[in-house]
């Protein structure tokens, strides 16, 4: 019989051990995962937005409404450089400065930024869902100029933790925020986690 009431005593020590160890790790993996894949999600747009400021400077003003125009232009595209040059030694010269126009491609330009274009267009962890992606413009304080917005849904790459019933460890936390950078409103490439 105390043989019996030892082993019982053993299972229900055992069972609130495994209960006090899933009580610790599941707030500590459910920090760790949505910390690692975020800043993942994050590195992957500050990378579209050094391609779209790129296409910016290419196509002079204007931002892609596509990745594949995006991709298209940044791989066939060149960035016009105006050297300019002047002689003030020659105060005879009607002429004082030249301007000489060199292009650059700007391929190579953003592969040395670290824009990998290929897969520029995948969320991380996404299985295959693509950023949103969205330009146009509009008028802001009687000004026509130029927007751009691109984020992701947190549902898209947080997989199993993008469920209301994690917000018990983290109250700001909500599964069904975007993380992006631009404002189809206003003119500003700023990312809603700086």
């Amino acid at each position: 019989m105390k043989l019996v009431f030892n082993l019982i005593l053993i299972a229900i020590v055992g069972v609130l051990l495994y209960a006090l160890y899933a009580g610790i790790k599941d707030p500590i993996e459910f920090k760790d995962v949505t910390e690692y894949r975020e800043q993942i999600v994050i590195d992957r747009l500050k990378m579209i937005r050094t391609a779209q400021e790129a296409y910016r400077e290419v196509t002079g003003g204007d931002f892609a409404h596509t990745f594949d125009t995006l991709k298209e232009v940044l791989t066939t595209g060149d960035y016009k450089i105006i050297r300019v040059t002047a002689d003030p030694t020659d105060p005879e010269n009607e002429e004082l400065f030249r301007y000489d126009t060199i292009r650059r491609p700007a391929f190579d330009s953003i592969t040395k930024q670290g824009v990998r274009l290929d897969s520029i267009e995948y969320i991380p962890f996404g299985d295959g869902a693509t950023f949103m992606i969205d330009a146009d413009t509009t008028t802001f304080q009687k000004v026509l100029v130029n927007v751009v917005e691109v984020g992701a849904n947190r549902k898209t790459y947080l997989g199993k933790y993008a469920d209301k019933r994690y917000r018990k460890y983290d109250d700001t936390f909500d599964p069904n925020k975007t993380v992006k950078f631009g404002d189809m409103t206003k003119p500003t490439l700023a990312g809603n986690w700086e």
